[in-house]
């Protein structure tokens, strides 16, 4: 049998010298991001949230040596190179223009979804073009160590001409509250780390149709609760993303179910996998396993890992910023690139209010 591939599942760290300032003390912010920063060893100084409290708290966790009162003044604060916020998508918008006003700021690291709709998306991506300043947005499923070696699968042409690729999610987000207000939920939320990597695999499709259905384990006021989208390519890949986001069985005393799970179909070869978050925080390494007529005689091989999406790839998003400024580059997760994802987002939501495909064509980039 041929000998499997080398891979490069997590990136190197280049760089690790421009100091940060953290906007949140929530999850994504103190258990995951702030984690991955410590084991990378990226410079944190200073850190502000809605309530100053709770900055505190993980300021203490993290030994972080400043707490500001607000992220106002977080931004205004002439120690700090990078601004990265995890905020909601309805209040990020502002702090991001605040941030491109600072002399001192030289990069921000914004949360996906950018903002609330494609438009405003678009108003924020080309205010920080028209600067100085270095936005990227924090897609950072492109990072989980399944998605690099798949990508690198097909980069290397192992699998052949991809036919068919498709993401099945059947598992519990940790909702943040503040989305009850929104009506936008899983396409904007969580549908958006698909569409992303699909766009990271196969480049930018053609057409979208979505179709969705009100969850009514959801309780609170949405319109995309369960979501079904398909999507096409210039290549005539043929890609599927499907979000049951409270799957069942969740009543205690039930054997729990959840998994997203993701598979490839070339002409050539076949991978499949699982995505490892799931069962977070208790943990496991994302999955993938392929076989390949070119290298693998038609058998299957399973690489593996000890590092997960959560909280790893989060080291892989803020060095590829921190690389980019260094060198005067486009990050990899740049906004203009982020735009198209959110143009997905905005035309999967017209495909469900207006029953029909939609051409990506119809959003100016």
């Amino acid at each position: 049998m041929a000998k499997p591939l080398n891979f490069e599942t997590d990136p190197q760290i280049r760089c690790r010298e421009f100091k940060i300032g953290c906007i949140g003390a929530g999850f994504i912010m103190a258990d995951v991001q702030l984690s991955a920063y410590a084991m990378a060893g990226f410079p944190v100084v200073a850190i502000a949230s809605r309530r100053a409290e709770k900055a505190a708290e993980v300021a203490d966790r993290w030994k972080i040596p400043a707490v500001h009162q607000t992220p106002r003044q977080l931004i205004e604060d002439t120690n700090i190179e990078i601004v990265d916020i995890a905020f909601p998508p309805d209040q990020q918008p502002d702090l991001i223009r605040h941030a491109l006003k600072q002399k001192h700021v030289r990069g921000i690291l914004a949360q996906k979804p950018l903002a609330m709709d494609f438009w405003l998306a678009k108003e924020l991506v080309e205010e920080a073009a028209a600067t100085d300043k270095v936005l990227s947005v924090n897609q950072n499923m492109r990072f989980d160590q399944s998605m690099r070696v798949l990508k690198q699968l097909i980069g290397q042409n192992e699998l052949g001409t991809p036919i068919l690729g498709t993401i099945e999610m059947r598992a519990i987000p940790h909702w943040q509250p503040f989305l009850a207000s929104y009506q936008r939920l899983t396409l904007l939320n969580m549908s958006i780390h698909h569409l992303d990597v699909l766009r990271f695999l196969f480049g930018d499709p053609t057409e979208i149709y979505t179709a969705v259905r009100r969850d009514p384990r959801t309780e609170f006021e949405h319109t995309d609760g369960i979501t079904i989208s398909t999507l096409k390519f210039p290549s005539e890949v043929l890609a599927m993303t499907m979000e049951d986001v409270w799957s069942g069985p969740r009543q205690e005393g039930f054997d729990s179910d959840i998994y997203i799970k993701w598979r490839v179909e070339g002409l050539e070869g076949v991978a499949q996998g699982t995505i490892g978050w799931p069962d977070y925080p208790a943990g496991s390494p994302s999955t993938l396993r392929y076989c390949s007529r070119k290298t693998t005689d038609g058998h299957w091989v399973q690489p593996s890992w000890d590092t997960r999406w959560f909280p790893h790839a989060f080291a892989g998003v803020m060095e590829q910023l921190q690389y980019a400024l260094k060198t005067g580059t486009e990050p990899m997760l740049s906004a203009s690139d982020n735009l198209k994802t959110m143009a997905l987002v905005e035309a999967a939501y017209r495909s469900v209010q207006e029953s029909r495909a939609v051409q990506l064509a119809e959003f100016a980039f």
